[in-house]
C-alpha cells in the first residue's frame, strides 16, 4: 500500500474522530502517532512536548521506536534534528538523517536504523508546543507532500495540546464567588455593531471574578447520579455533532472550536469530581453548579491569559450539562431563545454561541472590527454597552435587541414586539429575494462593477445570490483569529481554493494578513504595543514573519489555478514595502516553479491605499503595481488621526472630510492616468449619498457586503455621469465640512 495523499492526512474529521475516542492527552498523542504512521506508511511516527520554563523536549508518544523511551527521552531546545527544529521553527528533511553531523541518536531506543527523517514544529502563533517527527528505513522517503501533511497536521495538534496542557492547571484552589443583582429599567440605548433584530431571555456570560455561574429556578428536586451520566453523555454527543456541523458549515474558521468543552467534559477533576459529589448526597444541579464556579474561579484568576479566556468555555459548558439534566422541553441544551450578555467575547466565542443558536449578543466596550464583522456575516445582531448598562443586565429577563440603532428593549411591550415582527419580515423579505441586475449602470449608461467583500466562506452564498461580480475583498485574518495558531500552509490552501471554485472565474482578490489594531490573534498575547493602531499591523507583521507571510502567499498562488486571482498587500506606507512584499510573492513563485507545483501564473499584485504617505507616493507606486484598492476605513483614521473606534471622537470620523475626498479624487486620477485597475473597498462605497462623489472622481469598481449590492445598484441607476462629475469638482472645492455636507444634501438623484 502506498502512502496516502495529503487530503487525507489532513482531514480534520480524523483528528476529531481520535480526539474524541481518547480519555487524556497521552492517549490522544499515542492514537495520533499511529495514524499518522499508517498513513505515511513510515515505520516510525514521533510526538516530543516542549517545555517552555525547562527548555527542555520530552517525547510523549512514538509509533515505532522502544515504548520505554516514552516520558524518558529528553532533548534540548536546538538539541539534535528534532530539537533544531523547534528552536529554527522550520521543518527538517533529511534523506539519510544519521548522515547528518546534527543527528544525535538516543542510545537503547533503536534509532540509529532509521535512515530517512522529518521533523515539523507544532507551534501556536509564536510559541513552540513541539515537534512531529516521522523516520523511515529507506533513504529519502519523504518528499515535498509528506512535508506539507506533517506540517498540516502539526497545525490540528497545536490546538488539542494547548486545551488540555491548560486543564493541568486546574486541580488547585477554591475561593467563594460574589454575585450581584440590580433592577432594570425599559430600554437601553446601546453602540450598534452588527444589525439584525433578535428576542429572547438573558445569558449571563461575565469573565470577570464576580461572574458566577448561577443556579436557575425551577429545576427538579430529585435528580440522581444516574440522571447526571445521561446528561453528561448527551451533552457529549451533542458536542461532537455541533463541532461535525461547524466543520461542514464553517470550514475556514471551525476546526476544532469545541475541543476544550470536550476535554473539560472527560477531565476526571471535573465530571468524576460532580458525580462524587452527588454520590455523597448533594443535589445533582447544586454539585454541577458549585463545581463549574471553582474551575471559574481558578480560570478568571490565573495568570495564564489563554486560561482566563477558557472561562466562557467552562460557562458554556456548564449551561448546556444543566439544560440537559433538566430535561423536558429543555433538552435542546442549546442557546436558542436566547441573548447573551458579556462583558469580553473573543471571535471564536462568537463562533461556537452562534453555532449553538444563540439569538444575538450584548457586549461590554467599544466596537472591534472583528467581532461585529462576524456577526454580520454570521447573521447575528450585536449591541455594545458600557460597564454599568452591563450590570444592569445581569438579572435574568426578557430582551429585544436592535442591532441596526443599538437600542435594548427590557421586558418589552406587546406594542414593540409588535413593531419590530413587522421591522423583521420586510428585511428578510428583502434579503431573500433581491431583484438585483446582472449588470449595473448609470442612468446614461456607464459600467459599474460591483464586488463583494467576503469574511467567511459563508458569505460567498450570499454574493452570488446578490449576483455580485467577484470578490473584491478577501479578509483573510478571519481564519487567524479564530483559531488558537496559525493555519498551515495547506489549511489557507483548502480554504482559497474554495473560494475559487465556487466563484467560477470570477475575480478574487485576496488581501494578506491584516491583525494588529483592534484585530488581535488570541495567540498574540506575548505582544504588547501601547498603540497597536500604528504598531505591528498588517504588512508589518507579515515582513517580520516571512515564514508565515511565505506559507500565504504560496497557499493563495496555489489555489488560484484556474481562476483569475488577485494579491493584495494591506497598510502599504512606502514604495520599498511594497518591493519587499512583492519580492517575497514573487520568490514564493520560483520556489513553487522549482518543485513542480501548479500556481497562477497570471496573478496580479497590488495595494490596499490606506495611508497617508501612500496617497502621497501614488505616482511611483502606481509604476509599480498592477492595482490598487483604497480602504477608506482606515484611510480616515489616519488621515484625520481619528480612532473609530472610539466613541469619544467618533464625531470627527468623516468620510466627505475635503481632505479625504481629494485624497480619493488623487489616487483614482492617477491610477487612471497609468491604466491601473483602481477600486474602493470601504464603508463609503455602501454609502448612497457619496456614490455620485465616487463615480464623479472616476472610480467605477466598488467592493461592498453582499446585502448591501442591491441598494446600490439602485442609486447608481439614478445618477447620470455628467451630473455626478459636476457635483464631484464642486465637491473638491469645498474648504469646508459644512459646504460639502451642503452639496451632498442639495444632490438631486433624478437625471
Amino acid at each position: 500500500m502506498g502512502k496516502a495523499n495529503v487530503n487525507m492526512i489532513c482531514d480534520i474529521a480524523e483528528l476529531s474522530s481520535l480526539f474524541e475516542k481518547s480519555s487524556s492527552l497521552d492517549d490522544f498523542l499515542q492514537s495520533a502517532v499511529s495514524v499518522v504512521a499508517w498513513h505515511m506508511q513510515a515505520a516510525v511516527c514521533s510526538i516530543y512536548i516542549y517545555d517552555d520554563k525547562d527548555r527542555m523536549l520530552t517525547l510523549r508518544a512514538t509509533q515505532g521506536l522502544s515504548p520505554i523511551a516514552v516520558g524518558k527521552v529528553q532533548l534540548r531546545l536546538g538539541q539534535g534534528l528534532t530539537g533544531l527544529a523547534l528552536k529554527e521553527m522550520r521543518p527538517i528533511r533529511e534523506g539519510r538523517g544519521v548522515q547528518n553531523p546534527r543527528f544525535q541518536p538516543v542510545r537503547g531506543i533503536n534509532e540509529e536504523r532509521y535512515e530517512a527523517f522529518l521533523a515539523v514544529p507544532i507551534r501556536r502563533g509564536l510559541t513552540r508546543v513541539g515537534v512531529l517527527v516521522v523516520q523511515d528505513t529507506q533513504p529519502d522517503y519523504f518528499d515535498e507532500k509528506d512535508e506539507q501533511a506533517l506540517k498540516a497536521i502539526a497545525a490540528q495538534l497545536a490546538t488539542v495540546i494547548e486545551n488540555a496542557n491548560l486543564l493541568l492547571t486546574l486541580h488547585r484552589q477554591e475561593e467563594p464567588v460574589k454575585t450581584d443583582t440590580r433592577a432594570a429599567p425599559k430600554m437601553i440605548k446601546g453602540r450598534p455593531a452588527s444589525g439584525g433584530v433578535a428576542q429572547g431571555r438573558t445569558t449571563v456570560l461575565i469573565s470577570g471574578h464576580g461572574g458566577s455561574f448561577q443556579l436557575p429556578d425551577g429545576l427538579p428536586k430529585n435528580l440522581t447520579v444516574h440522571d447526571f451520566d445521561r446528561a453528561l453523555e448527551q451533552t457529549e454527543q451533542q458536542l461532537k455533532d455541533l463541532q461535525r456541523r461547524a466543520d461542514e458549515e464553517l470550514s475556514d474558521v471551525a476546526q476544532l472550536i469545541f475541543s476544550a468543552h470536550l476535554l473539560i467534559l472527560a477531565d476526571e477533576e471535573f465530571s468524576g469530581e460532580i458525580r462524587r459529589r452527588i454520590e455523597a448526597g448533594a443535589p445533582a444541579a447544586e454539585a454541577l453548579v458549585t463545581l463549574v464556579n471553582t474551575f471559574i474561579e481558578i480560570f478568571s484568576s490565573s495568570p495564564n491569559q489563554r486560561l482566563q479566556e477558557k472561562v466562557h468555555d467552562l460557562k458554556d459548558l456548564g449551561h448546556r450539562l444543566l439544560e440537559n439534566l433538566a430535561g423536558g422541553d429543555r433538552e435542546r441544551g442549546d442557546y436558542s431563545g436566547q441573548i447573551i450578555v458579556a462583558d469580553m467575547l473573543l471571535p471564536s466565542d462568537i463562533l461556537k454561541l452562534a453555532t449553538e443558536n444563540a439569538e444575538g449578543f450584548i457586549v461590554q466596550g467599544g466596537v472591534t472590527s472583528h467581532n461585529a464583522i462576524i456577526c454580520r456575516s454570521l447573521q447575528k445582531p450585536m449591541v455594545m454597552i458600557d460597564p454599568q448598562q452591563l450590570e444592569i443586565l445581569c438579572n435574568p429577563c426578557e430582551l429585544l435587541i436592535d442591532g441596526d440603532q443599538g437600542y435594548i428593549f427590557i421586558q418589552p411591550s406587546e406594542e414593540v414586539l409588535k413593531d419590530y415582527v413587522e421591522l423583521r419580515r420586510a428585511a428578510v423579505e428583502l434579503e431573500t429575494a433581491p431583484p438585483v441586475k446582472e449588470e449595473t449602470r448609470t442612468a446614461d449608461g456607464m459600467r459599474v462593477q460591483l464586488f463583494a467583500n467576503i469574511n467567511l466562506l459563508s458569505d460567498l452564498k450570499m454574493a452570488l445570490s446578490f449576483r455580485a461580480e467577484g470578490v473584491g475583498l478577501y479578509r483573510s485574518e478571519f481564519p487567524f483569529i479564530i483559531r488558537n495558531a496559525f493555519p498551515s500552509e495547506e489549511e489557507q490552501y483548502q480554504v482559497y481554493s474554495r473560494i475559487v471554485e465556487t466563484m467560477g472565474g470570477r475575480e478574487v482578490t485576496f488581501r494578506t494578513l491584516d491583525i494588529g489594531g483592534d484585530k488581535v490573534l488570541s495567540y498574540q498575547n506575548e505582544i504588547e504595543e501601547a498603540n497597536p493602531f500604528l504598531g505591528l499591523r498588517a504588512i508589518r507583521f507579515s515582513l517580520l514573519h516571512k515564514d508565515i507571510f511565505a506559507e500565504q502567499l504560496r497557499a493563495f498562488l496555489r489555489a488560484g489555478v484556474g481562476g483569475n486571482t488577485r494579491i493584495m498587500f494591506p497598510l502599504i506606507s512606502s514604495l520599498d514595502e511594497f518591493i519587499e512584499a512583492r519580492d517575497v510573492a514573487r520568490d514564493c513563485m520560483k520556489e513553487l516553479e522549482a518543485r513542480g507545483v501548479p500556481y497562477n501564473r497570471d496573478t496580479k499584485i497590488g495595494i490596499m491605499v490606506e495611508l497617508p504617505s501612500a496617497v502621497e507616493l501614488i505616482e511611483d507606486l502606481a509604476h509599480e503595481v498592477d492595482f490598487m484598492s483604497i480602504g477608506t476605513n482606515d484611510l480616515i483614521q489616519y488621515m484625520l488621526a481619528v480612532d473609530r473606534t472610539n466613541e469619544m471622537v467618533s464625531k470627527l470620523y468623516l468620510s466627505h472630510h475635503p481632505a479625504i475626498l481629494r485624497a480619493i479624487e488623487r489616487v483614482a486620477s492617477v491610477a487612471n492616468s497609468h491604466r491601473k485597475d483602481v477600486s474602493i473597498c470601504g464603508d463609503i462605497a455602501m454609502d448612497p449619498k457619496m456614490i455620485p462623489f465616487l463615480l464623479g472622481a472616476g472610480i467605477t469598481k466598488l467592493s461592498l457586503p453582499p446585502r448591501r449590492v442591491y441598494e446600490i445598484q439602485q442609486a447608481i441607476e439614478k445618477v447620470s455621469m455628467e451630473k455626478a462629475v459636476y457635483t464631484t469638482r464642486r465637491m473638491l472645492a469645498a474648504s469646508r465640512i459644512s459646504d460639502v455636507e451642503q452639496i451632498i444634501s442639495s444632490y438631486n438623484f433624478a437625471p
